[in-house]
């Protein structure tokens, strides 16, 4: 094309392939455009082949909002040389378009520059006049009009849509915890929602079920701090347990066993949501790849049981994140018999270790709370405290409701007058390290734990300015991280 090389054209084209990602560019555009015309002017000349290999390296792009026309030329001209070559005949048995799947596209650049030039040394499996045919390149135009528009080509291997093969990969990445850098996460998680919601095809519909799924595990685990995320999957699995699944042949036995691993489950629901990819999953399993039978996957009834146990794990998480916390159970766990704080599991489950995150919501709300009806100094400085350092320990971050409960105590402690200097000659306490795991429980009960080197006495424990200089800290803290809210929707905080 104007006099390029081969080599440099093929790399421009596996170039769109690769970075494919991107819309309305001038450049991609212009080179679509060229190939397009080239194919139209000769769909069965000596170069159609090329020209041919050319869209399907580039089809990929034109899923993608390419400028306007561009789609119509590639797929005009991909049609025309179909019908075409189609019209030849040949010799061949079988054809390498045959048997060609997405996952072997990345190899068509490489194929390219050998069978351009007849005496460069040939090592595929298929002869190349089986790739030069003119059958076989209708075969892969078909293949490059099914990757453009889906569905809209026969006679070709199954495949995923290019929308399936992104989905799987931005949603891999997110599950995995390390979401691309223009993933917003909530939207992404919560079009699964939509997407289900949509579905009116009952396989489609099942696949989608398989993707809530996987991302519920997710938004449940606190990474989703917007309510609404969790509303949206809610409302999809409720509609999708309105249509009738029917009795089911399989029995209680006779459904497989679903991928544990959030990016697996994922990408089997990503798969089978679309006929390409369920005709893919069933072809890979006639290769003996041991998968269970596309029937017992697609079952309505199948279908149903997965929404429900999906919406009852949605709807308990939703009430823990999102609801009012119910604390009573703590006192069980952080109270002695004699009525006295359990100081020394406090102090050890405030360490910030990673087997603490679990108790960390639970145990700064019970401490907040208890804060305003306690009276004692040295409790009430240990109720404080806990309550500023547990936020600290909670992962990924404290939920809203948890936030506005203990905000209020932080503020009202805050507000508290402080002289200017303070009483005592020591320090204030280190809340960190071995000074606070060892320091507070002697602060709390001197009789009984001994006094470690160099620990605070009680009127740096209990000095209002300390105490005053923690709330103070931690109320700007959750103050500054609460995002605000849209039309009275709760969402979540980040707390540093």
């Amino acid at each position: 094309m104007d006099g390029t090389p081969l080599d440099e054209l093929i790399q421009s084209w596996n170039g769109i392939r690769e970075d494919h990602q991107v819309s309305e560019d001038s450049r991609n555009d212009r080179t679509v455009l060229d190939c397009a015309a080239l194919l139209a002017a000769d769909p069965v000349g000596e170069l159609a082949y090329l020209w041919t290999f050319g869209l399907v390296l580039t089809a990929p792009y034109l899923t993608w909002l390419p400028g306007e026309g561009v789609v119509t030329a590639a797929v005009d001209a991909l049609r025309a040389a179909d019908k075409a070559m189609r019209a030849r005949r040949c010799d061949h048995a079988s054809h390498p378009y045959e048997t060609h799947t997405d996952e072997d596209d990345e190899d068509l650049a490489a194929l390219l520059p050998p069978l351009a030039d007849e005496t460069d040394e040939w090592q595929e499996d298929r002869p190349r006049d089986e790739w030069l045919c003119p059958l076989n390149a209708a075969g892969f135009a078909r293949i490059a009009m099914d990757i453009i528009e889906p569905g809209s080509a026969t006679d070709i291997p199954a495949r995923l849509p290019m929308e399936a093969l992104d989905a799987i990969s931005t949603l891999s990445a997110l599950l995995e915890g390390y979401a691309k850098p223009w993933t917003d996460i909530d939207d992404e998680i919560a079009s699964q929602g939509w997407n289900l919601s949509t579905a009116a095809d009952p396989d489609e519909r099942a696949g989608r079920v398989m993707v809530v799924r996987a991302v519920s595990w997710y938004a449940v685990s606190g990474m989703v701090r917007k309510k609404s995320v969790l509303d949206d999957l809610i409302e999809a699995l409720e509609k999708t347990l309105t249509h009738d699944s029917g009795p089911c042949p399989h029995g209680p036995d006779g459904h497989p066993q679903l991928p544990d691993s959030g990016p697996s489950a994922a990408e089997l629901g990503i798969r089978l949501s679309s006929a390409g990819g369920r005709g893919a999953y069933e072809r890979d399993r006639r290769r003996g790849m041991g998968a269970p039978p596309l029937e017992t996957l697609l079952c309505p009834a199948f279908t149903a049981a997965t929404a429900r146990a999906s919406l009852g794990q949605l709807c308990e998480r939703r009430e823990a994140l999102f609801g009012r916390r119910d604390t009573s159970h703590a006192d069980a766990e952080y109270l002695r018999p004699d009525g006295r704080l359990d100081i020394e599991k406090i102090t050890e489950r405030l360490d910030e270790l990673p087997w603490n995150e679990e108790y960390a919501e639970d145990l700064g709300l019970w401490a907040a709370r208890r804060y305003e009806h306690s009276s004692g100094d040295r409790e009430r400085a240990v109720l404080l405290l806990t309550a500023y350092q547990a936020m600290h320990v909670a992962y990924p971050s404290p939920a809203l409701p948890v936030v506005r409960d203990i905000l209020p105590v932080l503020r009202t402690v805050a507000g508290i007058p402080r002289p200017q200097e303070c009483a005592h000659t020591d320090e204030h306490p280190r809340l960190r390290y071995a000074e606070f795991r060892e320091g507070m429980p002697h602060f709390y009960a001197p009789d009984e734990f001994p006094a470690p080197e160099g620990v605070s006495g009680p009127e740096a424990w209990t000095c209002a300015r300390f105490l005053g200089e923690v709330a103070d800290k931690g109320a700007d803290d959750l103050e500054d991280l609460i995002e605000d809210e849209d039309d009275d929707e709760e969402q979540g905080v980040s707390f540093g």
